[in-house]
């Protein structure tokens, strides 16, 4: 080491090891699986030139995610916990309990024709069943596609189209707040619409609302676990697929993500130590839905590949039945690792901004808590950090990566945090900032975040039969790497932020300005919950932008008042050229329901254009309210 030089730190060190030697660094990794055959090749190309890792080894995800445990001794440790505050349910699996039933799933299904390869959609809600049908594809080598339960039947329909299930797995019906929603007649619809026909449709009885079934076609599920043999787990190549994930809010023919089996474990078996720092004896939450990539990796297979206990909540943040929710689950269960999107800590603040409902509940078990699905704002963070006392951590992935590409590598070293930034790239992701013409940008410049090639184990190869919208949607932009479509920039540290989609920067009078930017200002007013901040068109300017912002509960104030008040904020914070000139108050923001603003839709209906409500919405009428406020305010057409 060359005098005055100091030493590589931890993450700097792994880091390093994964740049510079990719192959040999996946190998280690891949060493800590139980393969059926273990991989002699690491990385080679495919008949499309795609890059993909463990070609040659043979494995079953299903065995990593529960046999493995119980041939260790683990059999009794518990693997899955049920919590629904909507039914009042409670349940506890052991690994030995969950694989049992896992293997009768998968028999049902073999009854039925499924073999490896086949696909099977799955609608289900929160449920333990539906985490046993995921596994139980796994076992067989079938690919399930998961679907948001309530999903449209017109959104259903397409997607069972584009995979050809032979089979669909659905429950009698989901439970809302407020409401039984019955998922038999969204399943009938879709399958007549539908092009394609499944064989059968598996319906699991729930006593909040049974359903009719059709004799010919639906199967009763628990008569048929009940009749079923336990089926064994059947060894598949690492590069075969595992599932299709449609990524929410598409137009048109949706666009399946493919997940192969190897890389995938690889990843996920990794990110439990890297970045989230879960001991194999410990319990992780993450709140979100098995129909999003966020349930796929951490609510079924990282933890259970991992090892350690997964805890599968049937509610929301509020209202079930209030905003202690979160807080009275990690007690109970001595949760470790709180994982959800940055949107459900937003409501609890919305209708607990004094944080009274902490004071209930001890989180002496809880280490940290991580978020993601959308940008973290500073003020959610600061507020999360002050009411709780523990580490809030922010970190960005996709769909399409299934894991992290930047965090804080807690299992590494924990790194310092910066209010806004995901932190820096994971060992493994090479994250470039680049301009049009795909040159590197210059620190603290915005650009495209893209990710040199070739992504790490557990990123997508392709999207389902559809490989030229693969290429075309993320490899062809900037040769060598994957767009993100996602903008932001790495600072003088190597931390990296994200602003926001590219869509969301806009143009203004030719200064490029960031709306993530904006609503970080805007969201820090003592008196606002949320926010988002569009650009609208403008034939001066180019674009304006306008803010929307939802208040905390309980906090009445003049409209006129806040307005000022938020537009001297963006003024000396940001400047006159962000000629931020109207912000309105909504009663609540369009969102989906893994919580990301549709801010296209509310850009849509501030310019007049022709719209369509996604199928991944919450509240639909959430638009209604948008259109409300805009209908009573005149356009910002005011010289800045």
């Amino acid at each position: 080491m060359s005098k005055g030089r100091k030493p590589m730190s931890d993450y700097q060190n792994e880091y390093q090891h994964a740049q510079t030697q990719p192959e040999l660094f996946w190998r280690q990794q891949a060493q800590a699986l139980d393969w059926y055959k273990s991989p002699v090749t690491i990385l080679a190309n495919d008949a499309n030139e795609i890059e993909r890792w463990f070609p040659d080894g043979v494995m079953n995800t299903s065995w990593l995610a529960l046999d493995y445990h119980i041939e260790q001794g683990r059999g009794d440790a518990i693997a899955l916990i049920y919590d629904s505050p909507v039914t009042g349910v409670k349940q506890r699996y052991s690994y030995l309990k969950l694989r049992d039933q896992v293997a009768k799933v998968a028999g049902m299904l073999a009854e039925l024709g499924v073999q490896k390869g086949d696909r099977v959609v799955i609608y289900m809600p929160m449920i333990p069943e539906a985490a046993m049908a995921m596994l139980a594809c796994a076992r067989l080598g079938a690919i399930h596609s998961v679907v948001f339960g309530g999903f449209a039947p017109s959104e259903l329909a397409v997607r069972i189209e584009d995979a050809e299930p032979k089979v669909v797995i659905t429950a009698s019906c989901g439970i809302e707040v407020t409401k039984v929603l019955p998922y038999k007649p969204l399943v009938d619809k879709a399958i007549m619409e539908s092009r394609w026909k499944p064989n059968n449709v598996i319906v699991l009885q729930r006593p909040q609302c049974e359903a009719e079934l059709d004799g010919a076609r639906d199967v009763d599920w628990q008569t048929a676990f009940q009749n079923a043999a336990p089926h064994d787990c059947v060894p598949v190549l690492a590069t075969d697929p595992l599932y299709i994930l449609y990524t929410s809010g598409t137009t048109g023919k949706p666009k399946g993500v493919v997940r192969d089996n190897g890389g995938h474990a690889v990843a996920l078996k990794y990110s439990m130590t890297a970045v989230y720092n879960v001991p194999q004896n410990g319990v992780f939450w993450a709140a979100s839905d098995v129909g999003w990539v966020v349930g796929h990796s951490y609510i079924i297979y990282a933890p259970l590949i991992h090892g350690c206990t997964t805890v599968l909540f049937e509610g929301k943040p509020v209202r079930t039945p209030d905003p202690g929710a979160f807080w009275r689950v990690c007690q109970e269960h001595r949760v470790n690792v709180l994982f959800s999107a940055p949107t459900a800590f937003r409501a609890i603040k919305k209708e607990d901004p004094e944080g009274r409902a902490l004071a209930e509940y001890d989180l002496s078990s809880l280490q940290a808590i991580f978020m993601a699905g959308e940008r973290l704002d500073p003020p959610t963070l600061h507020w999360v950090e002050e009411k709780t006392a523990k580490p809030v951590i922010d970190h960005w992935w996709q769909t399409e990566t299934g894991w992290a590409i930047a965090g804080n590598p807690t299992g590494i070293e924990r790194l310092p945090i910066k209010a806004g930034s995901a932190t820096k790239p994971i060992p493994g992701f090479d994250v470039a900032i680049l301009n049009e013409l795909g040159e590197s940008a210059a620190i603290n410049q915005q650009g495209y975040v893209a990710l040199k090639r070739p992504l790490p184990p557990g990123c997508l190869p392709t999207i389902w039969r559809n490989h030229d919208r693969f290429e075309s949607g993320y490899l062809s932009q900037f040769p060598g790497y994957y767009v993100s479509g996602d903008g932001g920039y790495l600072d003088e540290e190597g931390y990296l932020f994200i602003m926001g989609r590219i869509d969301d920067v806009i143009n203004v009078a030719g200064h490029r300005l960031s709306t993530g930017e904006m609503e970080e200002i805007v969201g820090a007013h003592p008196a606002v919950a949320e926010c988002a901040v569009i650009g609208v068109h403008d034939e001066l300017k180019g674009q304006l932008p306008i803010g929307f912002v939802v208040l905390k509960d309980g906090v009445k104030m003049d409209e006129r008042l806040l307005a000022g008040e938020l537009i001297h904020k963006v003024r000396d914070e940001i400047g006159a050229v962000a000629c931020f000139k109207q912000a309105m108050v909504v009663d609540r923001l369009p969102k989906t329901r893994s919580g990301k603003i549709l801010r296209r839709t509310i850009r849509q209906i501030a310019d007049g254009e022709r719209y369509s409500v996604p199928s991944t919405i919450d509240d639909p009428t959430s638009i209604n309210e948008i259109e409300r406020v805009l209908d009573r305010t005149t356009s910002p057409k005011e010289t800045c």
